[in-house]
């Protein structure tokens, strides 16, 4: 049986366009451009989830501009795809703190998850604002609030794992990072504890259908 939940860091899109001479703005628009092709892909090799690390905790600390241009950018790429969402049957759902987004992107978010939810393809996680070490102490203060009358010594994995932010979702069989790094960056720590690891030099946005064939191989 192939892999039903494929996790990728999508990685590369500044050095794409450096390596031609572009704002890195450009690179981040053409690396959103991957994705469509990628959900389709993914769908026609029978993986059920997909996860896309967008934008961690650690990238506020960008200049200012790029990251405005970020959030600008998944903006638009909601208003446009949610349509194209729905035909697919794809179920989009965000993952992170989205508190710290402005109140339209936020707005756009509960829009995409409300009008896809009953979607029976793909689900598409983004995870946005999103730390691993975020998710596990988020997990551990939602389950106290839960269970305000036990101890933490009463905390165990089954019990912590509906609180964590994939739940309901497999654990990811395949991590696939772009941009030539190796290391995890905070993503999904405890749910890609047995996950197996696939690092590529490839740039994001010139990642590819073949490219996935090869980190499934």
């Amino acid at each position: 049986m192939g892999p039903r939940h494929i996790a990728i860091i999508m990685d590369g899109n500044g050095r794409w366009a450096k390596n031609r001479h572009l704002p890195r703005t450009l690179g981040h628009v053409k690396g959103a451009k991957v994705v469509r092709p990628l959900v389709k892909a993914c769908t026609e090799r029978g993986i059920t989830h997909l996860t896309l690390f967008a934008f961690s905790t650690e990238n506020w600390r960008r200049p200012p501009e790029e990251v405005s241009t970020l959030m600008g950018l998944f903006g638009q790429y909601l208003e446009k795809e949610v349509s194209d969402m729905q035909k697919q049957g794809v179920r989009f759902r965000l993952i992170g703190d989205r508190s710290a987004f402005a109140q339209g992107l936020q707005d756009l978010i509960a829009h995409a998850e409300l009008s896809t939810a009953h979607n029976q393809g793909i689900h598409l996680t983004v995870a946005a604002n999103y730390g691993g070490q975020w998710d596990i102490l988020n997990a551990t203060r939602e389950w106290q609030r839960a269970n305000p009358l036990k101890g933490l010594e009463l905390l165990d994995a089954p019990g912590l794992a509906p609180h964590l932010s994939m739940a309901g979702a497999p654990d990811p069989d395949l991590l696939i990072r772009t941009g030539g790094e190796s290391r995890i960056s905070n993503f999904l720590l405890w749910q890609c504890a047995y996950t197996e690891l696939y690092f590529t030099d490839a740039l994001w946005p010139d990642f590819n259908a073949a490219m996935l064939d090869d980190a499934l191989a």
